[in-house]
């Protein structure tokens, strides 16, 4: 192998730094001769950028939030309070669904239709790519339901939470808060009323006294989202009072699945709340009471009635009676009679001169006969209330009513002719007309297209009703020859059908020698114009000429 060619044994590798080179040191001493160079920055830009996050950031608390609810006066107190403290945190409450981030979906569970608005402006939100936070009693009752994958809940009883679900949501996560609020092992009624609030009207404070009730009705849903009764205490529900009238509030409502019901957990009573109520109530402010069931108010009536004519209190009361059939009420399991409530009905307006008592119908509850239907048109016309607000049974699911015998929404024995000459949007059904515009779905047959026919009326909605086609009925064709087809072109006689194709593409292209002819006829006419104007602008010359020229004639002489 061959010596390595150098003249000096190196004993370190720091001895190949040569004689020139700089030591550490120098390099040291060196760094204080080095000026540093200013880097410029568009200051705008960089406060600019530092004040807005990115567009595709997750960081909470600077998104748009769309909310929507339905429901009674206790469901929009929850999406009052959920919006307040969604605003406090620094979200932005936006009426504009579109611009939204996030879309919080407040529902209820009441009836059918309430539940279909919801589920469809979940399938709307997420066709919009929108994060989505469910709130309500549909949720709480039914945690599980197939359109509830993956998004996230927030249960009644936690409404005081909806910063931190509505955080993760807006992070990609999804969060199911469904627990209930309890202090030593009994439940409350739900959370601090003292909470953030913003109020979908000024003036009014909804103040909900307590959450579920003692029932258990065998056609209500509610039940399972909101369980059994519990109360606030008399002087939280004061002070919240106090303070909504200290923010420029002028009328409390007092909200809850039954308000008669209050207290009964606790060791109180209604009456009890709302004479500690009226103490704090200022001169021209008024306070309105929510809808009680009549169990809860008999022992009640003599307190009830001197509150109802306090002057600071709405002479107004609700109290549903549902049907006035002893045997439909033993089937709702509602807990008292007809007597029962026209004893509440009668002492009220003895006792209370001009009061408005409104009171709710369900029709078509499982094995209501027309007897029993009749008894209930009875009882309206008798006591003719200024308010009354009629529900078609609805089968909830879940509930012991869903079980029962169904009767059929039917308009009893009517037969009508009707005209089909539509499909319906959903393209179930093909949509006809009766003598008075009344739109009846029939079945999707195509022999019955533009066809007059007979059907059986067998259910009506809201805005609609359905008919079923009568077997031996005749099916009258208006028509004395077959329809166009769609698109097809009307009104083209035989004559024009056979005229020669050369013709028409004639008509379509004339000849040089035609086109020759327009050309010269619209230069005769322009020429005409010309001369027209011409003459036009000479005899205005010599007007004005002959008027200058006597004017002139004039200041000479």
């Amino acid at each position: 192998m061959p010596s390595a060619s150098c003249d000096t044994l190196l004993d370190d590798i720091e001895d190949i730094v040569s004689q020139g080179d700089l030591k550490p040191q120098d390099r040291h001493s060196a760094r204080k001769h080095v000026v540093p160079k200013a880097r410029k920055r568009n200051t705008q830009k960089y406060l600019q950028e530092e004040n807005s996050p990115p567009s595709d950031s997750t960081i909470p608390g600077i998104q748009k939030i769309w909310m929507r609810t339905w429901g009674c006066s206790h469901n929009n107190s929850d999406g009052e309070y959920m919006a307040g403290q969604l605003a406090a945190y620094g979200y932005e409450i936006t009426e504009n669904a579109s611009e939204a981030d996030l879309w919080l979906l407040n529902s209820c569970t009441v009836k059918n239709p309430a539940e279909d608005h919801f589920r469809n402006s979940i399938k709307k939100a997420q066709e919009e790519n929108k994060k989505i936070v469910l709130a309500g009693c549909v949720p709480q009752a039914q945690p599980r339901q197939d359109y509830f994958k993956g998004l996230s809940i927030i249960g009644v009883q936690q409404i005081d939470r909806v910063v931190e679900v509505v955080e993760e949501t807006i992070k990609g996560h999804s969060v199911r808060l469904l627990g209930q609020k309890k202090a030593n092992g009994k439940r409350l009624g739900g959370a601090r009323l003292d909470l953030p609030k913003i109020r979908k009207n000024p003036l009014i404070e909804i103040i909900s006294v307590n959450t579920g009730c003692l029932n258990a009705c065998t056609y209500c849903k509610t039940k399972h989202a909101r369980g059994n009764l519990a109360s606030y205490p008399i002087d939280e529900l004061v002070e919240r009072a106090k303070q909504s009238f200290q923010e420029g509030v002028c009328e409390i409502w007092l909200t809850s699945e039954d308000t008669g019901a209050y207290g009964r957990d606790i060791g109180t009573n209604l009456p009890a709340l709302l004479w500690k109520l009226v103490e704090v109530i200022p001169e021209g402010a008024m306070l309105r009471l929510g809808m009680t069931n009549p169990p809860y108010i008999l022992e009640h009536l003599e307190e009830m009635a001197k509150i109802l004519n306090h002057p600071r209190v709405y002479a107004f009361l609700h109290i549903p009676v549902q049907s006035a059939s002893d045997t439909v009420l033993m089937e709702m399991k509602r807990e008292y009679c007809v007597a029962d409530f026209k004893r509440v009905v009668d002492f009220l307006k003895e006792k209370v001169p001009g009061i408005t008592l409104a009171t709710d119908i369900i029709c078509g509850f499982p094995g209501e006969t027309d007897q029993d239907f009749q008894e209930t048109v009875k009882l309206v016309e008798d006591y003719k209330f200024p308010s009354l607000f009629i529900n078609q049974f609805y089968p909830r699911p879940g509930t012991p009513a869903a079980k029962m015998v169904q009767v059929p929404a039917q308009v009893i024995g009517e037969r009508q002719q009707v005209l089909v000459t539509e499909e319906s949007f959903d393209s179930k059904f093909y949509v006809a007309h009766n003598r008075f515009y009344e739109q009846v779905l029939v079945p999707k047959n195509p022999t019955f297209m533009g066809k007059m026919i007979e059907v059986d009326i067998y259910e009506s909605g809201k805005h609609f009703m359905k008919g079923q086609p009568v077997s031996d009925a005749k099916v009258y064709t208006p028509s004395i020859s077959k329809p166009l087809a769609k698109g097809e072109v009307s009104g083209l006689t035989e004559g024009f059908r056979n005229r020669p194709r050369s013709h028409l593409s004639s008509a379509r292209h004339p000849s040089a020698a035609v086109r020759r002819d327009s050309a010269s006829s619209r230069l005769v006419l322009h020429l005409q114009k010309l001369h027209q104007d011409c003459a036009l602008r000479v005899s205005v010359g010599l007007a004005l000429f002959a008027l200058l020229l006597a004017f002139l004639v004039k200041v000479y002489n």
